[in-house]
């Protein structure tokens, strides 16, 4: 039996939040708040944290701004959905262009879940306690302000600079401080390859609509 393109699409999608749902519970029931992990020596570690903003540990602040936050992935999501669908109409549509927006889709989702879920099916993740699944008594937010769960740190170059440099002496140098997840990479691996690989069939698009 084939199976069709948008069957293999929806199985990749799915496949990605799986994924990415596994490794935070996993994390956020197993570790607490600024637990770290070596896996590969120094370079590579697990390290949980949480943060209410944006891709990468960005923040855009609690309240409003949270909500704005998620309320914009969602839209985000059901546009690039909807222009997945008129793709998948037009037979010469590369496979590549449909896993690389699928995949950027597919981070925004992930984050999603964690902002409008996470608070109402966990406790509270501290420094001293690993939470837990659908507490007794509830979550430790409602819908929609829920944290997002980050674990991959990558200090490649983590030093300090030599003594003899004037103001900059002796302090802390990291090359790649950022802490992500999962579903963050999924959003910049897609949005990459788009760029490197794909930006011929969007400049396309654009010579079509100008004529």
């Amino acid at each position: 039996m084939k199976i069709s393109k948008g069957t293999r699409l929806t199985i990749f999608v799915v496949a990605l939040l799986v994924i990415d749902q596994v490794i935070k519970i996993l994390v956020k029931t197993n570790m607490t708040l600024g637990e770290s992990i070596p896996v590969f020596g120094n370079w590579f570690r697990i390290h949980f944290i949480e943060n209410v903003g944006m891709a990468f540990g960005m923040s855009f602040g609690t309240g409003i701004g949270k909500l704005l936050l998620t309320l914009f992935r969602i839209a985000l999501s059901v546009a690039i959905i909807l222009y997945i669908r008129k793709l998948l109409k037009k037979p010469d549509t590369p496979n590549g262009v449909l896993y690389g927006l699928a995949a950027i889709m597919c981070g925004a989702l992930g984050n999603i879940i964690d902002s409008m879920f996470y608070g109402l099916i966990f406790s509270e993740s501290t420094f001293s306690q690993v939470a837990t699944m659908f507490p007794e008594g509830g979550g430790y937010a409602g819908l929609f302000f829920g944290k997002v769960v980050d674990m991959f740190y990558f200090p490649i170059i983590d030093t300090t600079f030599p003594d003899w440099m004037p103001l900059i002496g002796g302090k802390p140098f990291r090359f790649f401080e950022a802490i992500f997840n999962f579903a963050d990479s999924c959003i910049t691996v897609g949005a990459i390859y788009l760029i490197i690989f794909q930006w011929r069939f969007f400049s396309k698009g654009e010579a079509k609509e100008k004529k």
